[in-house]
């Protein structure tokens, strides 16, 4: 395995360390989710249940659950780490041709 130089592998973990960061946001804000929309559907069947009012709640937060998991999951795996740093390699590579 080769051994990368001390302040590429900072970043590395930095970037490693964040992301699992953001996965432990994700996964605390799925389960207030799943923990609030019972208790707001409850509040809801004990005060007036003829108007069903917890589905904006339920439907807006599970929007944003869904967004978050997106943002997470998907959107930083395409514009993520890598992809900056490809960009950066790709960027310099310009510069240095700019030059020859």
């Amino acid at each position: 395995m080769e051994r990368l130089p001390d302040s590429e592998t900072d970043k590395k973990y930095e970037r490693a360390r964040k992301h699992i960061e953001n996965i432990k946001g994700f996964y605390q804000h799925l389960v207030a989710y799943i923990l609030f929309t019972p208790f707001t559907i409850f509040i809801n069947y004990k005060t007036y249940w003829d108007y069903k009012w917890f589905w904006f709640s339920a439907i807006g937060w599970g929007i944003g659950v869904a967004i978050h998991g997106f943002w997470v999951f998907v959107h930083k795996g395409t514009f993520g780490s890598d992809w900056e740093d490809r960009k950066i390699e790709e960027l310099m590579r310009k510069e240095e041709n700019k030059w020859d």
